[in-house]
C-alpha cells in the first residue's frame, strides 16, 4: 500500500462529474504489419495481458480515506479484470476522422471508475473513411487518471503496451504481482490520525528545503535576472468559466523539420517557443473572430518534468509549472515568436531560481482535508464564473513521443494525439506530442465554450502556415519582421489536418487567410472494410 502525495491527491480531490481528471490519447494502428496481416480483439487482450508486469499503474486502484481526512492510497487491486479496462466499439459508416473525434470526445467525457484501476483503452474499428489511414486500421482511445501519471511517466506506460518490433516476443520478466486486501475504514482512519500528528514536521522539512530556492529567487529578482510583471496574470476569456460535462477534441499535424526550421527566425528560440507562438496566433484568430480578443496577452501554464531517470517507473506526478505568455496581442508572427521566446526565457529563469523540484516538493505538505474541501467549494459555488481561478488562460504541455515507429500487438502505430483533463476555470487545453517525423498540436475543449472545433483547427493551421511562410520569407530575402506579400513559386507543405474540413472559411474576419493555401482533402470518403479490421 502506497500513499499518494500532494499533487497526485489534488487530482483526486478535483474529480467531479463535469471534470473527470484523466488524460489520454488517440492512437491509430495499421494491422498489416502484424502476423497474418490482421489483429483480432482477443489478440490485443492477450498482448496487453502478457506485458502487465512492465507497468506499476495497470493493476493498482485507489482507496480513499473516510471523509477525505488524509491522502488516498494505492493498493494492488484484488479484483483486477483486464476485460473491464479494454473495450471494443466500431464507428458507423463511413468511419471518418470527424466521427472518430466525436467518439473520442464522448468516451473521454465519461469519468473513470475510481473503485478499479483508473485506466481504460477503447479499441475503435471501422476507420476506413479516414484519409491517409490504411484500410482496416483501428484506433485506441486511452484514458488514465492524472493521479497515476504525468506526461513523462505516461510515455513509460506506453512502452509497457508497445514493442519496437512487430514480432517481438513477450517479455521474460517474471510476473511477481500479488493482490492486496482492501484496508477497512478503521485502519485508514488510524493512519490518518498518525499522519495528522507528523504533518507539521513534514511542512517544516519542506519549508527548510524551499528556503534556499526562495532566497535565490529574491536575489535574482533584485539583480534583474528576471522580472515579475503583470502580464503573468492573464485576462479572463470564454475558456475561464465553469465547465460543462461535454468535450470536443481535435488536432493538426505538422512536420517536425519545419518546426525546427521556423525556430531559426528568432535568435535562441526553442522548438517549444515555436509551438507556443503558433498556439498564441491560433487563439488570437479564434477570439478575434468572436470579437473577444483582449488587448493584454493570454498565457499558458507549461508543465516542466522534474522526473529523474531513477523515477521513470514510479507512479504519480513529478512536475513543476511555468507561466508562458502567448503573445496574442501581437499580430506579426515573427514578432510574436521573438516576444514569446524572450518572455519564456524570463519565466524559465524564475522557475530555475525557485527550483522546479522544490515547487513539486512543496505540494506534498498540503493538508488533505483542506484540499478536498477547497476543491468541492470551488466547484459548487461556481467561483470560476466569478473570476476566481487559474491566473493562466490555457495549458500547453509538450510531450516527446517515440522518434521511431512502435507496435502494439504487431500493428504499427501510424499517429498519436494527446488529450487533456479540464477543470472549472480551464476550458481549453493543448498537448503537443511528437512521433517519428511529425508533431501533433491537439486540443481538448469544453463543447459549450468551443462549439466550432473545426474552426479552431483552421486557426491553428493558418497560424502555423503564417509563421512558416514568414520565417522562410525572412531566410530567403533580407531580414524582415513581416512576411512577404508575394507567395514564392515553390509550393510549401501544408500542415496535415486531422479532421475533414467544411468549405474553407476565413479564420479571422479582420485578417483573411492567404489565398492559395494548400488544403487537405476531406477524410469523409467511404470505403469498404479491409482485411485488417479488428474482429471480436
Amino acid at each position: 500500500m502506497q500513499q499518494l502525495q500532494g499533487m497526485d491527491a489534488s487530482f483526486v480531490a478535483l474529480e467531479t462529474r463535469n471534470s473527470p481528471m484523466h488524460i489520454g490519447s488517440i492512437l491509430i494502428y495499421d494491422p498489416s504489419t502484424a502476423p497474418g496481416g490482421f489483429v483480432r480483439f482477443k489478440d490485443i487482450l492477450g498482448f496487453i495481458e502478457s506485458r502487465l508486469q512492465l507497468s506499476t499503474t495497470m493493476r493498482q486502484r485507489l482507496v480513499r480515506v473516510p471523509f477525505d481526512l488524509d491522502y488516498p492510497y494505492w493498493i494492488e487491486d484484488p479484483d483486477f479484470d483486464l476485460e473491464y479496462h479494454v473495450r471494443h466499439v466500431a464507428l458507423p459508416a463511413p468511419g471518418d476522422w470527424r466521427q472518430l473525434c466525436i467518439q473520442a470526445a464522448r468516451v473521454f467525457a465519461r469519468p473513470l471508475d475510481l473503485s478499479r484501476p483508473p485506466w481504460e483503452i477503447t479499441v475503435v474499428e471501422g476507420l476506413d473513411g479516414v484519409e491517409g489511414v490504411k484500410k482496416g486500421s483501428y484506433a485506441y482511445i486511452t484514458k488514465v487518471h492524472h493521479a497515476a501519471i504525468d506526461g513523462m511517466s505516461g510515455i513509460d506506460l506506453m512502452e509497457a503496451t508497445h514493442t519496437l518490433r512487430p514480432d517481438q516476443p513477450p517479455p521474460e520478466t517474471p510476473d511477481n504481482w500479488k493482490p492486496e486486501k482492501v484496508p477497512n475504514p478503521v485502519e485508514l482512519l488510524g493512519k490518518s490520525y498518525f499522519n495528522a500528528i507528523t504533518n507539521p514536521l513534514k511542512q517544516l522539512e519542506v519549508a527548510a528545503k524551499a528556503a534556499p530556492g526562495l532566497a535565490k529567487a529574491l536575489k535574482g529578482l533584485a539583480a534583474k535576472d528576471f522580472d515579475v510583471s503583470s502580464e503573468m496574470i492573464a485576462p479572463k476569456t470564454r475558456f475561464n468559466k465553469k465547465i460543462s460535462p461535454h468535450r470536443v477534441v481535435e488536432g493538426v499535424s505538422v512536420p517536425l523539420a519545419e518546426i525546427k526550421s521556423i525556430r531559426t527566425a528568432a535568435e535562441g528560440a526553442k522548438v517549444n517557443d515555436v509551438f507556443l507562438a503558433i498556439i498564441g496566433g491560433a487563439m488570437r484568430r479564434y477570439l478575434d473572430d468572436k470579437g473577444e480578443l483582449p488587448k493584454k496577452t493570454l498565457t499558458a501554464m507549461a508543465p516542466i518534468s522534474v522526473r529523474s531517470s531513477s523515477e521513470k517507473d514510479t507512479m504519480g506526478n513529478q512536475v513543476a509549472a511555468m507561466i508562458a505568455p502567448l503573445g496574442t496581442h501581437i499580430a506579426d508572427p515573427i514578432e510574436r515568436l521573438e516576444w514569446v521566446h524572450n518572455r519564456t526565457k524570463n519565466s524559465k529563469a524564475m522557475t530555475d531560481a525557485l527550483g522546479a523540484r522544490n515547487m513539486t516538493e512543496m505540494s506534498k505538505a498540503s493538508p488533505a482535508l483542506f484540499m478536498a474541501l477547497g476543491a468541492q467549494l470551488y466547484s459548487r459555488l461556481s467561483l470560476a464564473n466569478r473570476g476566481v481561478g487559474p491566473i493562466f488562460t490555457t495549458v500547453v504541455t509538450n510531450v516527446p513521443g517515440p522518434p521511431i515507429p512502435i507496435y502494439s500487438a504487431g500493428a504499427k502505430m501510424q499517429s498519436m494525439m494527446g488529450l487533456l483533463c479540464l477543470t472549472d476555470g480551464l476550458g481549453l487545453g493543448h498537448v503537443v506530442q511528437s512521433y517519428t517525423d511529425e508533431a501533433t498540436i491537439a486540443f481538448t475543449a469544453d463543447r459549450e465554450m468551443m462549439p466550432d472545433p473545426e474552426f479552431y483547427v483552421q486557426c491553428i493551421r493558418d497560424s502555423y502556415e503564417e509563421l512558416r511562410d514568414a520565417a522562410k520569407g525572412g531566410a530567403e530575402a533580407a531580414p524582415a519582421k513581416k512576411p512577404s506579400a508575394k507567395k514564392p513559386a515553390t509550393k510549401k507543405p501544408a500542415a496535415k489536418r486531422r479532421t475533414p474540413a467544411k468549405k474553407a472559411a476565413t479564420t479571422t474576419r479582420k485578417a483573411p487567410a492567404k489565398k492559395g493555401t494548400k488544403r487537405v482533402a476531406s477524410r469523409s470518403k467511404a470505403a469498404p472494410k479491409g482485411k485488417g479490421t479488428t474482429k471480436s
